[in-house]
């Protein structure tokens, strides 16, 4: 995909996840208010501001991959050469990658339960609350394999190797904290 379609994709999922918090606060402090002044409440908004949670918290795993926020052992990393740092980043790269595998299968093999099972006061199937295992696993596996690919084929930046070791922040994140000033 072409870097301003990446982009707006990214720009659409941080827009989600926007929606998603504020879909939540806005349930989470209604009911709130409802038991405080009516002693009533809408039960509805209780499992649907868990499930908000869920997705905003699986989305937001993807949209800090793109962002190299995630955790990771900088200070041991910054130590080595630009071959330590390359041989690093393709064994992390690899054990993501892995994981990555692991979380889809099981998201999988579980998608057969969660599909027959309905959410008690909503009725939403299941499977569209812990089907963001799919999109998650997907997401940061694709990245992690283009990341992988570079390194195999050679392509890969001094520019990524210093992202990945902690020295400077990546141009999207650089981005995000210049929004943020």
């Amino acid at each position: 995909m072409t870097r301003p379609l990446v982009d707006g994709l990214f720009k659409v999922l941080e827009l989600i996840i926007v929606l998603l918090l504020l879909a939540m606060l806005i349930m989470v402090f209604g009911n709130v208010l409802l038991r405080w002044f009516w002693n009533s409440g809408i039960d509805v908004s209780e499992e649907m501001s868990r499930y908000c949670f869920v997705w905003l918290t699986f989305i937001g795993a993807v949209v800090a991959m793109r962002e190299h926020s995630h955790l990771g052992v900088d200070a041991l990393v910054a130590k080595f050469g630009p071959k330590g740092r390359l041989v690093c980043m393709m064994l992390s790269d690899a054990l993501i990658l892995f994981c990555c595998c692991v979380f889809f299968w099981g998201t999988w093999e579980q998608s057969a339960i969660n599909s027959s099972n309905i959410a008690p006061v909503t009725g939403l199937n299941m499977l569209w609350v812990f089907g963001v295992g799919f999109f998650t696993s997907i997401g940061i596996g694709v990245m992690v394999a283009e990341r992988l690919f570079r390194a195999v084929t050679g392509r890969i930046t001094e520019q990524d190797l210093a992202i990945f070791a902690g020295e400077f922040a990546s141009e999207e994140t650089q981005h995000v904290r210049r929004g943020l000033e």
